[in-house]
C-alpha cells in the first residue's frame, strides 16, 4: 500500500479554495482497495498561500507623504455647469475637467496676470490651488490616491495680459504640488501652459489633467 500525505494549514479560506485546486488520480498497485493519491503542485500551493485568503488592502503611501509635508486637500469641487468633473475612458484613463483656484473658504482667486497687480507669485499660488483641487477630485473619485498609476498630462490656462510671458512659471505652482504629492515617476507629467485674455468667472488660472489609474 502506498500512502501520500499532504499537510494543509488550518485556514478556512484555504479549505474553501482547495477543492478547485486539488486533482486526484488512481494508483495502479497490488492493493486496489486503497489507491487514491492527492497532488497539489507547488505553483498552485503558492497561489493559495498568496492569494486565496487575500482581502482588498487600502494603501496609504501617497497620503502618508502628504501628511509628512503638511499638505491638506480642500473639499472636492463640484461642476459649475452641465458637465462631469471626471470621465473615464479606455478602461484606465481618467480625464479631469478644468479646475479653478477655489480656496477652502469658497472664494475664487481671480484677476489677470501682468495686470490688476497680479504677479508671478500670486499666479503660482492660484495654479497650486488648482492642483490641490484636482488631487481632491482624484481622492473623491478613487477613494485611494495610491490607485493613481501616472499623472499623464496637465494643461494650464492663465488669465494674462498680452505682454505677460511667464505663464509657464505660474503653472509650476500646479506641477510642483503634484510632484510633492505623487513624487517621481507617478507625478512626473507632460504639460502645456498658455495665456488667454479672459477666463470664466474672471478666474486667474484653470487647469485640466489626464491621469492613468490602476486596474480595479
Amino acid at each position: 500500500m502506498i500512502v501520500f500525505s499532504l499537510i494543509i494549514p488550518d485556514h478556512s479560506c484555504l479549505q474553501r479554495h482547495l477543492p478547485d485546486m486539488l486533482c486526484s488520480a488512481p494508483l495502479r498497485s497490488a492493493s486496489r482497495n486503497m489507491c487514491v493519491a492527492t497532488s497539489l503542485t507547488s505553483t498552485r500551493l503558492a497561489a493559495v498561500r498568496k492569494g486565496a485568503c487575500a482581502t482588498q488592502v487600502r494603501h496609504i503611501h501617497v497620503e502618508k507623504r502628504m501628511d509628512e509635508k503638511g499638505i491638506v486637500l480642500p473639499p472636492a469641487p463640484k461642476p459649475a455647469a452641465n458637465y462631469n468633473i471626471t470621465c473615464r475612458a479606455n478602461g484606465n484613463m481618467l480625464y479631469i475637467s478644468g479646475h479653478l483656484p477655489l480656496q477652502n473658504d469658497g472664494t475664487l482667486m481671480t484677476g489677470c496676470a501682468g495686470a490688476d497687480g497680479i504677479d508671478v507669485d500670486q499666479g503660482y499660488a492660484a495654479a497650486r490651488q488648482c492642483g490641490l483641487n484636482i488631487v481632491a477630485t482624484l481622492k473623491n473619485h478613487l477613494g485611494d490616491l495610491d490607485r493613481v498609476k501616472q499623472v499623464v498630462k496637465v494643461f494650464g490656462i492663465v488669465n494674462s495680459a498680452t505682454d505677460f510671458k511667464l505663464q509657464h512659471k505660474i503653472m509650476d505652482g500646479c506641477s510642483d504640488v503634484i510632484m510633492d504629492i505623487f513624487d517621481k515617476p507617478v507625478g512626473y507629467h507632460a504639460r502645456s501652459a498658455i495665456g488667454t485674455n479672459t477666463l470664466p468667472l474672471d478666474t486667474l488660472v484653470e487647469v485640466e489633467a489626464i491621469v492613468q489609474i490602476k486596474e480595479d
